[in-house]
């Protein structure tokens, strides 16, 4: 049973690497002997005690705000750097560019039409603007107004690139379609900080484990091999008396 399951756990960490060819996934099962088995097994023992700690789950309740702030930061960076964006038409031919971009101060949206080679315009080039206090509601996928507009005619994959602000008391609306699952999430999380509101990504989410994964390990480097305990010691007894200072008078007297 022992061998079978070695056996087991070598096909599947094998499969999980992806290999791309049959000789590729011999020379991995082939790596992953009995010794390399087990030191994986320990490996993964450790960090799961690690993070199942309750000491541990309590310093990552404690360290999620600190980076939390540093993802919004990022996110609000990021729509300043801008990002260009293609027009779609309802024949869905890619045509036209635009650019878009969050002004230094967090207040302006500014767009418009770029050229083809064009890769990160002046802000002051960008005709068009709206006001972030203007902005009423974010809006994704089948709820945009350009994917309403050819309900039933979008691919899925169009679906989840989609995202529309609405302004002006959503009488108006600013429809994206974003070059990939990334811009999406970085656009999308960055106008929800904008709008006070949470930040719902999945990259959202990837980020925050492995930040917070990479600051436990650094406050924990001193605790390597220490088992960390699941309760604080007990607080001692208090002292018979208060009498620690000393007494100069005494002294001279």
């Amino acid at each position: 049973m022992e061998v079978m399951q070695v056996v087991r756990e070598q096909i599947t960490r094998t499969l999980s690497s992806k290999p791309t060819s049959l000789e590729l996934f011999k020379n991995k099962v082939n790596a992953l002997n009995y010794g390399e088995i087990l030191k994986l097994r320990q490996t993964e023992r450790l960090h799961q005690e690690e993070t199942l700690a309750l000491p541990v789950v309590e310093l990552k309740e404690r360290l999620k705000p600190e980076l939390m702030d540093l993802i919004r930061q990022q996110r609000l960076n990021r729509l300043c750097q801008g990002t260009l964006f293609r027009k779609i038409s309802s024949r869905r031919r890619q045509d036209k560019l635009w650019y878009c971009r969050l002004s230094p101060n967090h207040k302006v949206l500014h767009y418009g039409d770029v050229e083809e080679d064009t890769e990160s315009p002046a802000i002051e080039s960008l005709q068009e603007k709206i006001p972030v206090a203007d902005i009423k509601a974010l809006l994704t996928g089948k709820d945009c107004p350009h994917m309403k507009e050819n309900k039933g005619k979008q691919t899925k994959e169009v679906l989840d690139l989609a995202f529309s602000i609405t302004y002006d008391v959503e009488d108006y609306s600013l429809n994206f379609i974003a070059s990939s699952r990334a811009d999406f999430c970085l656009w999308t999380d960055g106008l929800s900080v904008l709008l006070g509101r949470d930040m719902s990504s999945e990259s959202m989410r990837s980020e925050l484990e492995i930040l917070l994964s990479m600051e436990i390990k650094l406050r924990l480097l001193d605790l390597e091999n220490v088992q960390i305990p699941d309760l604080a010691p007990p607080v001692p007894l208090p002292p018979s008396n208060y009498h620690f200072c000393y007494d100069f008078n005494a002294t001279e007297q």
